[in-house]
């Protein structure tokens, strides 16, 4: 189960839902978050976007970082944290978890401490979660 809770497949079509008052949506109709998190592949980047009301900035700022506090300190394979906002006065936010493997997202997920903070993210917050990997494309970047 993943930090935001279990989707509806998307052989159901339903891509979204509400969990913990923030509304939750699938990025990709094909291929599931929950069914990502099953798949053990290396290196996993979890790209969360995050579209805030600006009343609820602050609260999501606070919780963010109390949530990306608890990864990188209570779980081993937490490599790094980055929260991206944004420009000219957008309430749209990108968070980047860098996990050494779906594993180590599994174990964050077991913390107690993790899904009560999950709680305080504002009510009204949109969230689409997704798992990546690096891409080589010769003569640009490695993978």
């Amino acid at each position: 189960m993943s930090d935001f809770g279990s989707f509806t497949s998307p052989k159901n079509k339903c891509l979204a839902t509400t969990i913990l008052d923030m509304k939750i949506i699938e990025v990709d109709e094909k291929v599931t978050r929950d069914e990502q998190l099953q798949q053990d592949v290396g290196t996993v980047t979890q790209i969360v976007t995050y579209t805030v009301n600006p009343e609820d900035t602050d609260q999501f700022l606070r919780t963010w970082a109390y949530v990306a506090e608890i990864a990188k300190k209570s779980t081993p394979g937490v490599i790094s944290a980055q929260l991206y906002r944004g420009i000219a006065g957008s309430n749209v936010f990108t968070s980047n978890l860098v996990f050494e493997s779906t594993e180590a997202i599994r174990q964050l997920y077991k913390n107690p401490d993790f899904p009560a903070k999950l709680s305080e993210f504002p009510p009204r917050t949109v969230a689409a979660p997704h798992l990546f990997r690096k891409v080589a494309v010769p003569g640009i970047c490695v993978d």
